[in-house]
């Protein structure tokens, strides 16, 4: 019980800790150090491997939190912990498999000499999507991780 545990609580830390250092450190980084065009490529190909960990972790994070929501005696914030990661993981799909290549096909209209203002105008509701998308699945993953705590109390 204590390896699963413990190994739920690393897809936690793994998945929430790579958006938040992404978001906070590696994005900002790379923007303020590069050219637009140069950073975009340098995201661009960061992004496939950012939304593998986001699957591989919530999808391992989420079937251990169904089975702690089976074998605790906490069900009822094990449960909540698991529709927070199932609500985190619908998200993420999206973003990685819808908003992503949509992003990444009009990539070229931001940093093009002559651009499209209407490719530019398709690009930036996309990346602001993309933004609150993200945003939404660290609240989510907060979600889960103080659910997970609640449960772990002797009161939860």
């Amino acid at each position: 019980m204590v390896i699963t545990l413990f190994v739920y609580l690393l897809c936690l830390v793994c998945w929430l800790g790579g958006m938040i250092f992404f978001t906070v450190f590696t994005g900002p980084a790379v923007f303020n150090s590069l050219a637009r065009a140069d950073a975009g490529k340098v995201v661009s190909a960061i992004f496939p491997r950012y939304y593998l960990l986001g699957y591989v972790a919530g999808i391992i994070g989420l079937i251990l939190a169904l089975y702690f929501a089976f074998v605790r005696a906490s069900r009822l914030w094990w449960s909540l912990a698991a529709i927070a990661l199932v609500i985190a993981l619908v998200l993420t799909f999206y973003a990685g498999t819808i908003v992503r290549p949509k992003a990444e096909s009009l990539r070229g209209a931001v940093t093009e000499e002559t651009p499209d203002p209407a490719r530019e105008a398709e690009f930036k509701q996309l990346h602001r999507l993309s933004v609150a998308l993200n945003g939404a699945v660290i609240v989510l993953n907060l979600l889960a991780l103080l659910s997970t705590a609640a449960a772990l109390t002797p009161y939860g």
